[in-house]
């Protein structure tokens, strides 16, 4: 009996921290990470906040748990993308191509994976339990497992020029990453005489495209 209850305790606490979860995201795709409040989160799933930090030690592990969500979809993306061509250089460019995709639907991703970017490692580890680490650690690898494969398999066959496959991969992580708010913010700056600023206009699929081109020149050395 005492078994049958601590299993059926660690059942609800496992629903209760999807259903917050699960209402995180929803309130990220609705108004935005910026907007997204501990309160709102908990009105809706039906609790208090104080039962909200008996599952997450703070806002930034909960926060962080989210964009597990995002990263599991976005792998799967990337993995259909990849395996949808065969030589490492159209691979390379399907996996730009379905990461753009996936940012520019999923806006409030952007948003989650660089406010884990302005944090360093140490941060990270003193705001988030060791659990949730893992778990996002998990999800990013699944991502750029992705690219590396690619990048290992241009090496191979000759197509590209990669010592450091893995380095890469974060490189172009982080770059796609920066384009993608790019196209979200949809102006490029330039000047048009000294001291004279113009602003242009920059859409995802000039964006997608100079990602590309990136890609393919750094994986070709």
């Amino acid at each position: 009996m005492p078994e049958a209850r601590r299993t059926s305790t660690a059942a609800r606490r496992r629903a209760r921290e999807s259903a917050i979860l699960a209402a995180t995201r929803t309130l990220f795709d609705q108004r935005g990470v910026a907007e997204a409040q501990i309160e709102d989160i908990a009105r809706a799933v039906g609790i208090n906040r104080a039962i909200v930090y008996r599952h997450f030690t703070g806002k930034e592990e909960l926060f962080a748990l989210a964009i597990v969500g995002y990263l599991d979809e976005l792998g799967t993306a990337l993995t259909e993308a990849a395996e949808s061509r065969r030589e490492p250089r159209e691979q390379l460019a399907a996996i730009v191509s379905a990461f753009v995709d996936y940012g520019v639907g999923h806006p409030a991703f952007v948003d989650c994976a660089h406010s884990l970017m302005r944090r360093t490692g140490t941060e990270l580890f003193d705001e988030i339990s060791e659990g949730a680490m893992l778990r996002l650690g998990r999800a990013i690898a699944s991502c750029l497992a992705v690219v590396r494969r690619a990048l290992e398999a241009g090496a191979r066959s000759g197509d590209f020029a990669v010592s450091d496959p893995v380095l890469l991969a974060n490189t172009l992580y982080a770059t796609g990453l920066g384009g993608l708010q790019l196209a979200r913010v949809g102006l490029v700056i330039d000047e048009a005489a000294p001291g004279i600023p113009h602003v242009g206009r920059i859409g995802a699929e000039q964006v997608k495209a100079l990602l590309l081109t990136s890609a393919l020149a750094m994986a070709q050395g």
